[in-house]
């Protein structure tokens, strides 16, 4: 038995190690906020507050993410292929009244996506919500991501990474 013990410990390591996931490369880089897209939701936040989210930008690393002062170090990253009807279940009330979310009004014309969520703990971007612009992603392709925030979505553009000149 005592000869099992470091093989064990070792397998413990193994895995722990692997759950602690790096930002998936096609989401690094940074990401300039352009939109708000017309999803028929009910939201926290007013105009003046989803305005002020245009032109900023996130900033994603191997092992963080960034929204203006906000920064997010080694966030446990989920990452899964969502379904136009998953989506639309998850993320839209059931009433006659409540809010509607769908692939069609993001502008995402495939059947699935996929879905990045980036955990943190709570910090207080409003009064209204400890959510962080970016820290969950739906991948539109490789030039666009689609966020919300306090029910509100927004469509992101990767900036193009400068070259270097010789």
């Amino acid at each position: 038995m005592s000869k099992l013990i470091p093989i064990l410990l070792f397998v413990v390591a193994t895995i722990g190690h692997v759950a602690a996931r790096d930002v998936p490369a096609e989401l690094r880089g940074r990401w300039v906020i352009t939109r708000e897209l017309p999803a028929t939701t009910i939201s926290c936040w007013g105009t003046d507050q989803a305005k002020a989210l245009i032109g900023t930008e996130i900033q994603y690393t191997v092992d963080s993410f960034r929204w203006k002062d906000k920064i997010v170090n080694h966030p446990k990253i989920e990452a899964a292929i969502v379904s136009a009807q998953q989506f639309h279940d998850e993320n839209s009330g059931h009433g006659t009244n409540g809010s509607e979310v769908s692939f069609g009004q993001l502008g995402i014309r495939s059947h699935d996506a996929t879905q990045i969520t980036l955990d943190h703990p709570p910090f207080e971007i409003t009064r209204a919500t400890t959510e962080i612009p970016g820290d969950a992603v739906l991948l539109k392709d490789k030039k666009i991501i689609v966020f919300s925030i306090c029910n509100l979505y927004f469509e992101a553009k990767r900036l193009a990474a400068h070259s270097k000149k010789r």
